[in-house]
């Protein structure tokens, strides 16, 4: 909670400095139509996650069942961590930063610079840095998240906005799949992974068309809202 309101503090700071306003610049009041945004968002990001397991059980006959016991403490705790995590990024990669940025190079180059960011600070906490196939797939998906989350606050002037597809991706694939190999899950694997041939096809349809789907269908639903002008 403390980095939380240390980096609000810092945004404060930053764009008090730099044009005497304040962070109502960052749209986080909650508004009718901003939480409108934001459950449809979280939802259809959170559904296109877990599509990753539901294909993997469909091709290779994976199984996912309830973690038991289930208690209502370890998921409200695990959920925090999870918006915890995001909020930060949001705060970090997005929030002052990009809004500066917004001011001083246009909408297209801060949104393409925030995004380079996201990318490599994703390298960072995946721990892929000098694996160079990792690097790749890594910034892949992450720079054009990167592009997704930026694009959404620039159009909406809230970082509601971003917060509320990156929380329903990070939620779904980091705890309630087991989308990483440490840490809670909701769902784990009923066995070990069975080993099956499956074509390239359902190979790349498996690892491809989620992150590629929940990037343009957001995309579209941001869209949607009108072009905010920052002030």
């Amino acid at each position: 909670m403390l980095q939380i309101i240390a980096l609000l503090f810092l945004s404060w700071l930053f764009i008090m400095l730099y044009n005497r306003q304040h962070l109502s610049v960052l749209g986080l009041k909650p508004t009718a139509v901003r939480m409108k945004y934001f459950f449809v968002l979280m939802i259809v990001s959170a559904l296109f996650a877990a599509t990753n397991f539901w294909l993997k059980e469909f091709f290779t006959g994976e199984k996912y069942i309830l973690q038991q016991p289930v208690y209502v403490r370890t998921i409200l705790g695990e959920t925090w961590n999870q918006l915890r995590t995001v909020l930060t990024e949001e705060l970090i990669c997005r929030g002052a930063l990009l809004y500066i940025l917004i001011k001083v190079a246009g909408q297209s180059k801060a949104i393409l610079l925030s995004s380079i960011v996201f990318a490599v600070l994703h390298w960072l906490n995946a721990g892929v840095w000098g694996n160079t196939m990792q690097m790749i797939l890594v910034f892949s998906f992450t720079f054009a998240m990167g592009l997704l989350l930026a694009f959404a606050y620039a159009r909406t002037g809230s970082l509601l906005i971003p917060l509320a597809i990156h929380f329903g991706w990070n939620i779904t694939q980091n705890y309630i799949y087991p989308g990483t190999e440490t840490g809670n899950h909701l769902f784990v694997l009923a066995a070990a992974a069975p080993t099956v041939t499956i074509s390239y096809g359902a190979f790349f349809t498996m690892l491809l068309f989620p992150e590629i789907a929940v990037i343009l269908v957001d995309y579209s639903i941001v869209k949607t809202h009108r072009q905010v002008t920052l002030p």
